[in-house]
């Protein structure tokens, strides 16, 4: 969206070094992978085009975020314990009604790339169960798609998919070890994930792991055990997401102050110990960004139905790019008022601000909450 006021705080300076250090440490992570590395210098190179681009667009009065998390289907074979997408009915286990297309996912993933946006998450529901959407987005290949994943879908076609197309990137979720991740996932979900990750191992394919960080698996999965164990697999990269209680029953789980301290402290460590590995931690020090990059500052979300909203822990929207254009939809009233009203930077319990702020950012639309 266009800038409407100058920021104090350079967001498009703080993205792009972000994204800097994170495709650096990709690049020295896929060192010893010849197809993966030489993807990972190509990727580089669009990368830095792309931020100038977004760069040049800064210096016009129009901010473009770096990334963008696509919600590409409602659907999913799994009923995860303090699930977010079923919590605010973004996922079911009813029949897909009015999502976008394959051609229209295509369509975005074009502009995005005109744009300068060079990272699209592909979320749902189960992404991998849009093999249309898959295909769409292996024709850009100036974009990395981080596909997050329950990993029960990788076989033989996503195998070969994942070999011939290196921006395909599946992050399959996992909780710690059997015990945690069959707790909150399932019975069996460990085994078919390390299934999975052997399957990608075996065939020379990298792959990232997302670990939903709470205050009951927190020493696990930051733990030398653990991580040495997803390196030794393969994994190049580990995404640390910090549980955001959509219930009133799971907030014992959400990490404290205390609980984030450690977690940073942690981040640290792993990035200097293990260079070939790549560590983002979501939402992240806030305070290092100047606040949440929600809402378009960092990156916004597209649900499957095509509405951009803020995040996919705050699903409200005004705009739908079914019916208007990427560009249009970062100029959103709603993301202009969430931004403008400071909501972004607010004092706030929990690892989402925007979740803390429910309430405020659904009277900005005069809408009833989603129920939980």
């Amino acid at each position: 969206m266009a800038n409407t006021k100058k920021e104090e705080f350079d967001i498009q300076k703080y993205m792009t070094n972000g994204v800097k250090r994170v495709v650096n440490d990709a690049v020295r992570a896929t060192l010893s992978n010849p197809k993966e590395s030489v993807f990972m210098a190509k990727f580089a190179l669009a990368s830095k085009k792309a931020s100038d681009h977004r760069r040049k667009l800064e210096d016009q009065g129009e901010h473009i975020p770096p990334f963008l998390i696509s919600s590409i289907t409602s659907s999913c074979n799994l009923h995860c314990a303090g699930c977010y997408s079923r919590s605010n009915h973004a996922c079911s286990d009813d029949a897909p009604v009015d999502q976008l297309t394959g051609a229209q996912w295509g369509s975005i993933f074009t502009e995005a790339d005109e744009l300068g946006i060079s990272f699209i998450l592909l979320a749902g529901g189960e992404p991998l169960l849009r093999w249309d959407v898959m295909q769409e987005a292996t024709k850009h290949e100036n974009i990395m798609f981080p596909i997050f994943t329950n990993g029960f879908f990788i076989k033989d076609k996503y195998l070969e998919l994942f070999d011939k197309h290196r921006n395909m990137i599946p992050i399959i979720s996992i909780e710690g070890d059997k015990e945690k991740t069959d707790l909150r996932r399932g019975e069996g979900v460990y085994d078919k994930v390390m299934q999975s990750m052997n399957a990608l191992h075996d065939n020379g394919l990298i792959f990232g792991t997302s670990v939903t960080v709470t205050t009951q698996n927190l020493d696990e999965v930051y733990s030398e055990e653990f991580i040495s164990g997803m390196s030794k697999l393969g994994c190049k990269a580990v995404i640390f997401v910090e549980f955001v209680p959509v219930t009133d029953d799971s907030t014992e789980l959400a990490p404290g102050e205390d609980e984030r301290i450690i977690m940073a402290e942690n981040i640290a460590r792993l990035r200097k110990d293990h260079p070939e590995m790549v560590f983002i931690a979501f939402p992240g020090d806030e305070k290092s960004s100047g606040g949440c990059v929600a809402a378009g500052r960092g990156f916004f979300h597209i649900n499957s139905h095509g509405r951009a909203e803020p995040c996919p822990f705050s699903p409200y929207s005004d705009t739908n790019v079914a019916q208007t254009s990427l560009r249009q939809a970062l100029k959103s009233p709603l993301f202009y008022h969430v931004q403008d009203q400071g909501l972004l930077i607010d004092d706030h319990a929990g690892g989402c601000t925007l979740f803390a702020n429910r309430d405020k950012v659904a009277s900005i639309l005069n809408r009833e909450l989603p129920s939980a």
